[in-house]
Formats: C-alpha cells, structure tokens, sequence
C-alpha cells in the first residue's frame, strides 16, 4: 500500500511528473525544422521514425505509467484516475465507440458529478482501418459524442481522412458548441469539398493557436462544391501563429488572403504531388508574411522564391524545393550558374531546409532510372547544384544550417551505403560538403545530422528497439478497471529501456532556436523534472524520519478507515475507458 500520509496535492504533482506530458500538451504541432531519428527493430533493415510517430510512442509510454499507477493501490487509484482521461488516444475505431458508450452510461447515471471528460486536454485519433462490423456513421456519432463530454478540450487530432462532409460536420459542430472556447490546437484531413464548412468551422473556434488542414483532391472536377456563403467572408483569427496546409490549397489560400490573421508566425504549404492546383502564394504573403519566421513551401512547379522572400523580412527559417528550375546567374569563380534566390541579402534566414534532391546523390529507384534516362537526371541534378550554389553568404550573411529534408532520400543513401560514384553523386555530396565547411555553414540530414552521417549497428550485438514489438496486447484488448484489483500488472520492462528522442526537446534550450513561440501549457518547469521528484522524494523521507509517534494511534486507524470509505464511495462511480492506448 502506498504511503497517504502526504497530502492529495503532493501526489497529483508526482504523478504529473512520472506521466511526463509536457510535449503532449504543447500546442505547437511538429513542422519542417523537427528532426527525424533512426530506427531499427532487431536485425530488420534501419528506417526513419517522424517526429509524429514519437509522439505516438510517448502516448503509448504515458499510458502505461498511468496505468501503473491507478493499480498500485485504492488511495493511487483516487488520485490518479484523472491523468488516465487526460489524453485520449484511439489507434482502433472500436475504442472509440466504446468510449463514448462509457461517457453516455456516466452522465446519465451521474447527473451531479463531473464527468471523466471533464479531465480531457488532448483527443488523438490515429489512421486506421475500420473493421466491417463498424460502419462510418457509428464511428462519426461516436466521436462527436465523446467530444461533447470533453468540454475542456484543447488539443484535437485526426490522422484519418474525414471521408464526407457529413462527417466532418458532425464533428466540427461538437467541438464548436462545446470546446471552442478551449480549443488551441486541431489537426484535420478534409475533402476539398468540405471547404464552406472548413471555412465556418474556423469561424466558430477564434481562440485557435495552430492549425493543420489537409484537403484531398476531389475525385472529379464536378465535385468540386460551390463556396456558397462561405465566399469572401471575413474571419479574425487573432491568436492563430502555426498554420499547415496540404493537398488541394489553392482555393483556401485565395479565400484565407482577405482573413485577418495578425498573430501569424508560421507558415508551411505542402502541394504534394498535386501541379494543377498552384496556390497564389506571393498574393497571400503580401498580406500575411509580413511577421511569419517559419516558412515551408513545397510544391512541383516553382514559385518566384525572390519575390516571396521579399515580401517576408523577418524569416529565420525557410525551406523550398531545391529541384525547382529558377532564373539564373553566371558565376565565373566557381565555374557554374548560381539561382538568384534574392533581390537582396536575408539577414534573417539562420535555418534552409531543401525538399527534393532525390537525382542528387544517384542512389534509389531515381537513381536505377538515371542509367536508363541520363538527360532527366542530369538536368535535374544541375538545377540542384544552382540552387545549392546560391545558398552563400552574400545572399544570407547569417546562414547558420542548411538542411536536406527529404525522408526517403536518407533511406535510399543508408541502404546504397553512401552516394553513388559511377553517377558523380559522391563528387556532388563531397563539393557540398566542403563548400558549405568552409563558409561555417553546417550540412545536415533531416535527422539534424551531418548529411553523410549513416547509423551503424553496435559491434556488441545490442540494436535498437520498437516498442510496438513490445507492447502487451493485453493493454489494448482488455478494459481498463479502474477499481483496484489488489494487483500490480507487470508492463513490458523491454519499454522503460527504449527512449524516444523528440526534436524539439533539443532546440529549446539553444538562445536561437528555432521553435515556434507558442507557449507551453502553464507548468512548473524550472528545474528538469527527475531532479525535482529525486529532491520532492529526498524531502518526503526527511520528515518521515523526523515525524513524532501519534499519542492516539488507534483514533488515526480509524480516521483512515473513514477516509478509504470515503474514497471508494467516490471511485465506484468512476469507470475507465475500455483500451485508449
């Protein structure tokens, strides 16, 4: 039995620091600057994990420790109870009607208690596949019921497509009748011909510090909706510094460009592979790039990146694709043409991220294609050294990083064991390699290493770990009884060996780092968290040594006993959730 002659306080601030959520609850979402990290399960080959998939894992990680906790004993299992609603993560559909069963079952049996929803902050909905049993409409009804019973919800995440916008009308309806005061962060994938409703559901949620919408391209042309009410309307987005927008955009950045959006400080558009729909960017950041810091452009055809650059004085981060073919200049010193990326020097740029590259370096299916068709290759290859060549110090005298941002190319370079020498990509990484040295600019992979740095498996046979190979079915499968069962489960100790490393950890305490400025959930964070519990444990024994022997012992036993009655009247009317993590 755990110790409860420490206040309820003191043990809420513990298991707030051993649940370690911190980066769950930022509200900043991952955009082009967060590194990657390698990854190998075993003697399979090594992969590249996203800095999503960390915050996957650090759920999962999370949970366990909760878990623990609530099943360490009655007096643990009243206090802690709250920690395990706090985040909800759903990587099955059945879990979430499970849930929102749960809630239902509670607010109708307990009318003068708070629910457990009450405790939620972040929902996080994992892409899955749904099972036949389950129809999209029971799913749909599900989750916009579980994000009534959330009304202090702050942080909203959808990895799966929203497939109609029926569905995303139920959702979004939840969450502005009953979150939109308290919501800061939401992350949805949209059809294109949700964009009326995308549009009036950002009106309806004006307390929004990041967004990321990703809008699939309509199956044909005809499904393309009208805007109806929605076109040229106004919305004032005040508080609004981190937006994401990918797929199908064209038609939101005209909407978004006549928006008020003062706070705006980060910016990132992804076209994919979609060269139809090319968005008027240089339009939207006449108006909006003005104050951005954080800019990401990528897209197939190019963008007049001098004009762009011009219109957004105060960037400290840029990216864009380096295969785009730009206006060119002669440069007779080193012998090749150089891009004119700027109509004057950027002071501000510290970080440039380059998207493509995939002929650089010869290596990969792109590189297989190259022996067979040379001219593409070549072409391409040459507009990747312009655009590199350009990157000096005239053009940005305080160019700190510059960083090669695409994932599979670094899986293609670990796998061929380097560039390729027959396609003179050793040649191009060795001249960049050097180039950049010796203007003390540092060349990196998008795992923050130097580009050229690959993993190696450790020579005493340890390997890397993935704890989805360790995960205990158990803890998926069976429903979480939040009454103590006398019983103390034994999780995987595999887990607690593996640490994932998130990118944003790393950055913050660098003066010039380059996080976004929004701010963390308020918490004590002073002092790193092991040496505030290690010193708040060290002084709990101090005064447990030094405490007097009570003159009534036996009067204590029983304001104990009164007090686990008390507990277990409160506790029985709280059930858990069937398995969230």
């Amino acid at each position: 039995m755990a110790d409860n002659k420490l206040p309820a306080e003191l043990w809420n601030y513990i298991f707030d620091l051993a649940a370690d959520e911190d980066v769950i609850y930022q509200y900043g979402l991952p955009d082009f600057t967060a590194e990657h990290a390698w990854l190998k399960i075993f003697h399979s080959e090594w992969s590249l994990r996203a800095p999503q998939m960390a915050l996957d894992q650090l759920q999962r990680q999370s949970y366990i420790t909760k878990k623990a906790i609530i099943s360490t004993c009655k007096f643990w299992n009243h206090i802690g109870t709250e920690f395990l609603y706090r985040c909800l993560f759903f990587d099955r559909p059945a879990m979430l009607v499970t849930l929102a069963q749960r809630f239902a079952s509670f607010e109708s049996q307990h009318t003068n208690t708070v629910s457990p929803g009450w405790w939620t902050k972040r929902i996080h909905i994992r892409q899955y596949y749904s099972p036949n049993s389950l129809s999209q409409e029971t799913i749909d009804y599900a989750l916009a019921s579980i994000v009534k019973s959330c009304p202090n919800l702050e942080i909203f995440v959808v990895d799966w497509p929203l497939t109609t916008t029926l569905t995303f009308m139920r959702i979004a309806d939840s969450l502005a009748t009953y979150s939109h005061r308290n919501l800061r962060t939401i992350h949805w994938k949209v059809p294109c011909e949700t964009l009326p409703k995308v549009i009036w559901a950002l009106d309806s949620l004006p307390y929004l510090l990041s967004a990321n919408i990703s809008f699939k391209p309509p199956v044909t042309e005809d499904a393309i909706e009208h805007l109806g009410s929605a076109f040229d309307v106004h919305l004032t987005l005040r508080y609004l510094q981190q937006l994401f927008v990918e797929g199908h955009v064209g038609e939101f950045l005209e909407q978004a460009t006549g928006w008020s959006l003062p706070a705006l400080r980060s910016l990132s558009i992804d076209c994919g592979v979609n060269s139809h729909d090319q968005p008027d960017v240089a339009t939207f950041l006449t108006i909006h790039g003005g104050d951005l810091m954080f800019l990401n452009l990528n897209s197939i055809p190019p963008l007049a990146v001098r004009k762009i650059l011009d219109l957004c004085p105060s960037l400290i981060a840029f990216s864009f694709n380096a295969d785009w073919r730009l206006e060119q200049q002669g440069s007779i010193a080193m012998g090749t043409d150089q891009s004119l990326l700027v109509n004057r020097p950027h002071e501000g740029i510290r970080f440039i991220g380059l998207h493509g590259l995939q002929h650089a370096f010869g290596v990969g299916v792109v590189g297989e294609n190259a022996t067979r068709q040379p001219l593409p290759a070549r072409f391409i290859s040459r507009t990747n050294d312009s655009n590199v060549e350009a990157l000096n110090r005239s053009n940005f005298p305080n160019l700190q990083v510059v960083r090669c941002l695409n994932r599979t190319l670094l899986e293609d370079l670990n796998k061929a064991d380097g560039p390729s020498e027959a396609s003179g990509g050793l040649e191009r990484w060795d001249r960049w390699y050097n180039r950049f040295s010796n203007i003390g600019v540092r060349l990196e992979d998008c795992t923050g290493a130097l580009l050229g740095t690959l993993p190696q498996d450790n020579e005493d046979g340890d390997h890397e770990y993935d704890s989805d190979e360790y995960e205990d079915e158990e803890v998926y499968e069976h429903e979480i009884e939040v009454e103590y069962d006398g019983e103390l489960d034994e999780e995987d100790e595999e887990l607690a060996r593996y640490k994932y490393e998130y990118g944003y950890e790393e950055e913050e305490d660098d003066e010039e780092g380059w996080e976004i400025p929004i701010p963390p959930l308020p918490r004590n964070d002073d002092l790193p968290k092991t040496k505030v519990l290690r010193d708040l444990l060290l002084e709990c024994r101090s005064m447990n040594e030094t405490r007097e022997e009570p003159m009534f012992p036996s009067m204590q036993q029983s304001m104990m006993a009164l007090t686990f009655m008390g507990m277990d009247n409160g506790s029985s009317s709280m059930s858990g959730p069937s398995s969230l993590f």
